[in-house]
């Protein structure tokens, strides 16, 4: 009955944490992605500070060099989709073409005549003013929202380096004196893996644009650049972004009017970027840092989405990897971090025992 009863309270606090992240999001998505970017960005601020600077500008400078690379990598896109518009006429008619094709498809396949199709077409666009003005205002609001996330971000990295010994401090007077040396160690190693993790993610990413860049320019796609920038950010939301990525480049490859050939460049361009990541640029770079079960990987990806939509997805592997270390080092939850974690956190990441090696204990 004792095990019973704190199996229901586990369970009801777990409920009251999904209501509260969900309704809360709003506040806590920029609060959250604030305190991983400082996680991030520590060790810089630390190494500015170990060269003279006090906190506060070492902070600002860590904060900055960041926002610079994020509007640099912008810019980059912004010039790119530029070359892009020129040929937008073209791009026009040939998706105007791809569409043609696809009508006829539905006609020969399922007996829906050009007619019926272009109804069809009409009804769902009934109110198009109306809908479009719905749209229009919406991407305002999309926009101003996104505009005032974005700085309230970069104000909680700012806060969060600059009064990290304070919030140390606050969390280390929560516990009693006994346990301070187990809590300094979990907020040390939960930082760490989170550092390792984003750096090592960010990594990858730009290799992932070199090896993109390289396979679409052999291919022939115009604006490679863009397409491998592309699908390597999108690597951030895991499993669904490079999917959807290749996805995007793979029909801009029909609209520009690639041939088949073109078209199976990019897939295969695709398999082998995603050969090469998962069985030397994941165990290398990226490394074993979370080590968490791959069913709970994919399980906390879809709790993350569903609770905070592509936000959640981001951060789900970060803050289940923080979470993992917190079960790691308090009794109780021990279990839970056992059952979360790989059968071994030491395991040969080789790419030949990633192929050939067997699957562990039964």
């Amino acid at each position: 009955m004792p095990h019973l009863s704190s199996a229901i309270r586990l369970l009801l606090l777990f409920i009251l944490s999904v209501i509260v992240l969900y309704f809360s999001s709003s506040v806590l998505i920029p609060l959250t992605f604030g305190g991983v970017l400082a996680m991030l960005l520590m060790p810089a601020s630390r190494w500015l500070e170990s060269k003279g600077l006090n906190r506060g500008l070492s902070s600002f400078v860590s904060l900055l060099a960041f926002t610079l690379f994020i509007v640099a990598l912008i810019l980059l896109l912004r010039w790119q989709i530029g070359d892009l518009l020129k040929d937008f006429s073209k791009l026009q008619e040939q998706l105007g073409k791809l569409l043609e094709q696809v009508k006829d498809y539905v006609r020969s396949e399922f007996g829906i005549t050009s007619r019926q199709q272009q109804q069809i077409l009409k009804e769902q666009q009934s109110g198009g003013m109306e809908k479009a003005a719905g749209v229009a205002m919406g991407t305002i609001f999309t926009t101003l929202s996104m505009l005032v996330s974005t700085i309230l971000v970069l104000v909680y990295v700012f806060l969060f380096l600059y009064f990290r010994a304070h919030f140390k401090n606050f969390v280390l007077r929560l516990v009693s004196a006994t346990n301070m040396p187990i809590a300094e160690k979990v907020m040390q190693k939960a930082s760490r893996v989170t550092q390792q993790y984003l750096s090592g993610l960010g990594m990858m990413i730009v290799m992932l644009w070199i090896m993109y860049g390289i396979g679409f320019s052999i291919v022939g796609i115009k604006g490679a650049i863009f397409f491998a920038i592309l699908c390597g950010i999108l690597e951030i939301v895991p499993f669904a972004g490079n999917i959807t990525g290749t996805s995007v480049t793979v029909l801009i490859a029909f609209a520009q009017g690639g041939s088949m050939d073109m078209v199976v460049g990019v897939l295969i361009t695709y398999a082998i970027v995603q050969f090469t990541q998962t069985y030397l640029l994941e165990p290398l770079v990226v490394g074993n840092q979370v080590n968490i079960n791959p069913l709970f990987t994919i399980l906390i990806i879809v709790v993350g989405e569903a609770i905070w939509g592509i936000a959640g997805m981001v951060l789900a592997i970060p803050l289940l990897g923080m979470f993992k270390v917190v079960c790691d080092h308090v009794e109780p939850l021990k279990p839970y971090g056992y059952l979360i974690g790989t059968q071994s956190a030491k395991e040969d990441k080789s790419i030949f025992k990633k192929l050939f090696g067997g699957g562990g204990d039964d």
